[in-house]
């Protein structure tokens, strides 16, 4: 990342709003700004399926289920997070299966670089079907776009929600009930 560039960046939006960048509360903010974007575009970078490397073989082909993921995202369009939580379940093939923090790690390095919330969910669930091979993958995100909170049509505690189904939980409505009721805690 080239920390320079996003720098004089900062420096030229800040100019360019009206302010003067060298006042005191914004003297220091193009450095903050170049360390905070390598931190939150840190995804860009990385390939998810490296985490997914380590796996377990348990005698199991039993639904597994990380609900409540929180994550945070860039919204592509405007530049402005997008927050919530993802949803996460498999069914293992031939008893393999992986650290519930692997999963976790998978939905952290796809949400840390400009995204879409209906990519992000998508990819998750590609990389996690290429990543163990499993009978099945529900992945359900739900989060909060600032960019309609703050701007535009101005409705914060909204929530989009958006799902991607693989295998089984797609071809079979019973599991498909079953990891949407255990994911919202009601019968669907």
């Amino acid at each position: 990342m080239d920390q320079e560039k996003i720098k004089r960046a900062i420096y030229d939006i800040l100019v360019a709003i009206g302010e003067d960048p060298n006042r005191e509360g914004l003297k220091d903010t193009p450095e903050r700004i170049a360390r905070m974007y390598e931190e939150i575009f840190s995804g860009i970078n990385e390939d998810p399926l490296s985490v997914l490397n380590v796996e377990y073989h348990e005698n199991t082909d039993e639904m597994v289920l990380i609900k409540d993921i929180p994550f945070y995202s860039i919204c592509e369009h405007h530049l402005i997070p997008f927050i919530g939580r993802a949803h996460v379940a498999y069914l293992p093939k031939d008893g393999r299966v992986v650290g519930l923090s692997k999963i976790a790690r998978v939905v952290d390095i796809l949400s840390k670089k400009p995204q879409l919330q209906e990519r992000l969910t998508s990819e998750i669930a590609r990389t996690i079907m290429k990543g163990l091979n499993p009978l099945g993958v529900a992945v359900v995100v739900e989060a909060e776009h600032l960019c309609m909170s703050m701007r535009g049509i101005k409705k914060p505690g909204h929530t989009t929600v958006t799902s991607a189904l693989r295998g089984a939980f797609k071809a079979s409505s019973s599991t498909r009930s079953e990891v949407l009721s255990l994911i919202f805690g009601r019968l669907i």
